[in-house]
């Protein structure tokens, strides 16, 4: 008896072991910077809602790589806020306790619909206190401003600099050509492949082209003839890029113009008969046109760079450490 309870004893010390060692995996340090902790809890927190979309589109290695990506991304971004509000509080800073109260009844209204008692429902269901979420939102308010508090309120984009950029993306301001076209479809029978079925539908389809050309509505014979899924709105294809197509059908396309209607071509167990109904010419807008977007576009690259260079001083300075 006494040797059972001593097995007893044991046993419980050692899963009281295991428990622990869990407990301190789960919420163990990830990393330190300067005297603050980052925790393995506070990163899977961060990137709890990605990793769960994540998860319904990989799976295996990919979901794998993804996780890891999304934790180490996860670890530098709690690093920079952390070093971020540390040098909030080197400064002396402060916030006025309204601005948080203000954030925090916006989230109410615009999420909750106004409804204090579900929102502080949810915040218990999420594991979080008001005292918590509320130093929270003051942490985001204090890393928001502090960051734009390094962005100087102008820059001067030059015109050169703005060309150049037209020049290099200008791809970004073309439109590329596009047709609109009608089509109608006749498909082999795979049963007789190659035999008097096949015969017979490219009889069919010729027949359906002499029409054409005699005077029959291109529309009219699509939805009496064309076993296609446009079938109904009489062979509408809709406005395509060229580049898209088959490279058969491209070919074909690339020598017609608007109104004409194709010789019958025959690809992959079918025939087809396409009518180009209207042509759009690629186009591109012009810098005129575009400056100020790419103007904007310039000077917040510029404001995320000084950004950066502001955090690369902060991490140049502390003591970092990612274990």
């Amino acid at each position: 008896m006494r040797s059972f309870f001593s097995f007893l004893i044991l046993f419980f010390v050692i899963a009281s072991s295991l428990l622990l060692a869990e407990e301190e995996v789960i919420n163990g340090i990830a990393a330190i910077a300067n005297n603050d902790v980052i925790t393995f809890s506070q990163i899977r927190e961060l990137v709890a809602a990605q990793e769960r979309a994540a998860s319904e589109t990989l799976q295996g290695q990919a979901l794998l790589d993804k996780v890891k990506e999304l934790r180490q991304a996860a670890v530098k971004d709690l690093i920079d806020r952390s070093l971020i509000l540390q040098d909030y509080k080197k400064k002396e800073f402060s916030i006025p306790e309204y601005v948080i109260d203000d954030s925090i009844q916006k989230i109410i209204r615009e999420e909750f619909g106004g409804d204090r008692t579900a929102f502080v429902k949810t915040l218990q269901a999420q594991g979080y206190s008001m005292a918590r979420f509320r130093q929270v939102q003051k942490d985001k308010i204090i890393v928001s401003a502090m960051r734009s508090s390094k962005i100087k309120e102008s820059y001067v984009v030059s015109p050169v600099k703005i060309k150049a950029y037209y020049e290099k993306n200008q791809t970004t301001y073309t439109t590329p050509e596009q047709v609109k076209l009608r089509m109608i479809v006749l498909h082999e029978s795979k049963q007789n492949s190659g035999g008097t079925t096949s015969v017979s539908k490219k009889s069919m389809a010729n027949e359906i082209r002499q029409k054409i050309a005699e005077g029959a509505e291109f529309d009219r014979m699509a939805q009496m003839y064309s076993e296609d899924s446009t079938q109904d709105s009489g062979g509408d294809f809709g406005w395509v890029e060229p580049k898209t197509l088959n490279d058969a059908l491209h070919k074909t396309i690339s020598s017609m113009k608007a109104g004409e209607v194709s010789p019958v071509i025959e690809l992959d167990n079918a025939f087809y008969i396409i009518m180009v109904e209207a042509i759009k010419k690629a186009s591109s807008k012009p810098l005129a046109e575009v400056e100020q977007e790419i103007e904007q576009r310039l000077m917040e690259e510029e404001m995320l760079k000084a950004q950066e260079r502001w955090l690369k001083g902060l991490r140049e300075k502390a003591y970092i450490k990612i274990l």
